[in-house]
């Protein structure tokens, strides 16, 4: 039996050498797809101060509370009736952050790609800024006035988009000397500004142009096209059978020891992130939220739950001295989600053991809350939080719904019972080893 299971998890690991981990690679390492990640990874720490912001200007007080009959509905109406009073100065950071994401989303992704092409990133992420708010038809001039909306969540992917474009034609037109050139006396820092001058002009000229035929037929312009033709790859990303597949490939790279969050990240952060301020917009003008897979949900309702079970399978059902050892140590980093020390003490990294029920409790952990989420039972999330805060305290912060708690808890104790048999299988080779080691 165990050379069968051996025999099938070499052809596995060898398979997947050979095809899923190399493919994974080149996706994760494409470098536009690259710079959007860390783009939008620059700005989570003002995406969680807009998000705290909101929660604070909009309490989550339900319609039927309209009476102070009891201590928790007293504070709750307290709460709305300060937020009320204090509107303005609260949902200042939030306009500021969540309500003109667009503006830090081309900002940060034109920064990394520039970083990436090794060129000046400050002069190029002024001209993508630039070129970006030139066709967001959010300023009217003849009225002095924003449309704050088209800098939102809608227009992220057009940010993006914008990004990449006008960085790659200054490439082209650097990389082609099309620059003014400056003497050689001239310092960088002075000679940069120029070269991306010509193609700066040719960036705003063309992009004008474009979106003005665009809204011409469209009555939308160049980043809300972007946006209509972006939204359908949300919403098919987002349904279940789409992230459990996204899930089995996170998984699986964690098997190969190879971080399986960064690996799919490049392809799920942009829409993640989308999806959760698209939600957040939704939440303050009290409409429905229309997507699941938002924010932190696959982390929060997925193995993040199952690493601290199996440390708590391993304290109450093992005696291997080194999983023992592992899991006084990793225990602590576990509850803040740091799940490394398991990953590499217990190893979970091309271990059949750990893979094939880590497998099945992701598979039901996520299946669970979205189900439950689809049906309205459960809140969706729309706040962005420190990945390091606990699970169940992320789960009900980040929704506001504090019925994702109980969820939270049911799927630790499920996740135990799934692993169980199979960690202490495992503890009972470790145990055999460790005994034959000490003769």
């Amino acid at each position: 039996m165990s050379e069968t299971k051996t025999s099938f998890m070499d052809k596995f690991q060898s398979v997947m050498e050979k095809t899923l981990v190399p493919i994974g690679m080149k996706i994760s390492s494409q470098r536009h797809l690259a710079a959007i990640r860390d783009g939008l990874t620059v700005i989570i720490p003002m995406t969680i101060i807009g998000g705290f912001a909101c929660l604070l200007a909009v309490p989550p007080v339900p319609s039927t509370v309209t009476e102070p009959s009891n201590f928790f509905y007293a504070f709750l109406l307290a709460w709305q009736s300060w937020a009320n009073a204090n509107s303005a100065i609260l949902m200042t950071p939030y306009n500021l952050t969540i309500g003109i994401i667009s503006i830090y989303v081309v900002a940060g992704v034109a920064f990394q790609l520039a970083k990436q092409y090794q060129m000046d990133p400050i002069n190029n992420m002024l001209s993508a800024l630039f070129v970006f708010l030139c066709v967001s038809n959010a300023i009217d001039f003849s009225t002095s006035s924003i449309t704050i909306s088209r800098l939102g969540a809608g227009y992220m992917f057009g940010a993006m988009i914008m990004a990449i474009l006008v960085v790659e034609i200054n490439r082209f037109f650097i990389k082609k000397n099309i620059v003014i050139k400056l003497p050689a006396t001239v310092p960088p820092n002075v000679a940069a500004p120029f070269n991306v001058l010509i193609p700066l002009a040719v960036s705003v000229i063309g992009f004008s142009l474009l979106n003005a035929l665009c809204t011409s037929l469209t009555e939308d312009g160049l980043t809300g096209l972007v946006y209509q033709i972006f939204q359908p790859l949300m919403s098919a990303t987002g349904s279940l059978p789409s992230i459990l597949l996204i899930n089995f490939l996170m998984t699986t790279f964690w098997f190969f020891g190879i971080h399986g969050a960064n690996m799919v990240g490049v392809v799920t952060t942009p829409i993640t992130t989308a999806a959760l301020a698209a939600n957040m917009e939704a939440y303050i003008a009290g409409e429905p939220m229309q997507y699941i897979f938002a924010g932190s949900v696959n982390s929060v309702f997925g193995n993040w739950i199952t690493y601290t079970s199996m440390l708590i399978v391993i304290f109450t059902a093992c005696k291997s001295a080194q999983l023992k050892s592992v899991a006084k140590v990793a225990i602590v980093p576990s509850i803040f989600n740091i799940n490394e020390p398991s990953i590499f003490g217990i190893p979970t990294v091309l271990n059949v053991y750990t893979y094939v029920p880590m497998l099945i409790c992701s598979f039901i952990n996520f299946s669970s809350y979205y189900l439950l989420a689809s049906s309205g039972i459960l809140g969706k999330f729309f706040v962005t939080l420190p990945f390091t805060v606990p699970g169940p305290l992320a789960a009900f912060l980040a929704t506001m719904d504090g019925k994702t708690v109980i969820l939270w808890a049911v799927l630790f104790v499920v996740d135990y019972f799934i692993l169980r048999p199979f960690i202490t299988t495992y503890d009972k080779q470790l145990v055999k080893q460790e005994s034959e080691a000490a003769e």
